[in-house]
């Protein structure tokens, strides 16, 4: 369970954060809907402590991740490629990455076999380092090292950015297998609304900061009144 409390964020006069109160619950496929600068990679910045808070707090499973540091075992995610070691090929990344996390060579080597499919033959066994991969293969191997660690909460910022329709497809049949093999908390933010709408089962929509709609959305039932929301906000 993730819990906001007074989250703020100001950056000059401009209004980055102000949710007083939410809460994400276990198992929630969260998609994180807003126009530009309505503040989807601020709030994610804080959720990770990248980003300080004017004021309030996050708390992850009951730990606050600006005073603890137990709370990075049961988080992973993708922001950006500065998220990546680029002079490291995929794989070593990947080996890095089992062991900071404790994770054996050879389950990372089994949990990658999932992601063939959406690798597209271009990440495994091309020994080419991750600062010379195109940027939509940049962002497989960003969302492949989220994904392997299998951790109960995965947080994606913007994840099909950069890929092109097959692969978003892959993606969204990726994400659901793992929610339903992991039972984990997801939260992605996207400005693809249709692609929100098919993988979420929960969205929050931010305006200017501010979580102004809290929508279930167990059959996309969510999807015409957000079409209205940014029809009217052209």
């Amino acid at each position: 369970m993730i819990t906001i409390s007074n989250l703020k964020k100001q950056f000059g006069e401009t209004r980055a954060c102000d949710i007083p109160a939410f809460t994400i619950n276990d198992g929630d496929i969260l998609g994180l809907v807003g126009n530009n600068g309505a503040g989807k990679t601020t709030l994610f910045r804080m959720i990770l402590d990248l980003l300080k808070p004017d004021e309030g707090e996050v708390g992850i499973n009951g730990i606050n991740p600006a005073l603890s540091e137990e709370w990075k075992q049961q988080v992973s995610a993708y922001i950006d490629e500065g998220f990546l070691i680029d002079y490291l090929t995929p794989e070593e990344y990947f080996s890095f990455l089992g062991k900071i996390c404790g994770t054996p060579q050879e389950i990372i080597d089994e949990r990658l076999k999932k992601f063939e499919h959406f690798a597209g033959g271009e990440i495994f066994g091309q020994k080419k380092l991750i600062r010379n991969l195109s940027a939509g293969n940049k962002q497989k191997v960003g969302i492949i090292s989220a994904l392997i660690r299998e951790t109960p909460i995965v947080i994606l910022d913007e994840p099909f950015n950069f890929l092109d329709p097959t692969s978003q497809n892959i993606l969204k049949r990726a994400l659901k297998e793992y929610a339903a093999e992991t039972h984990a908390t997801i939260l992605v933010s996207s400005h693809n609304l249709q692609h929100t709408v098919e993988i979420s089962t929960r969205i929050a929509l931010l305006e200017k900061g501010t979580i102004i709609r809290d929508l279930s959305n167990n059959d996309s039932e969510a999807k015409q009144e957000l079409e209205d929301y940014f029809k009217d906000s052209e």
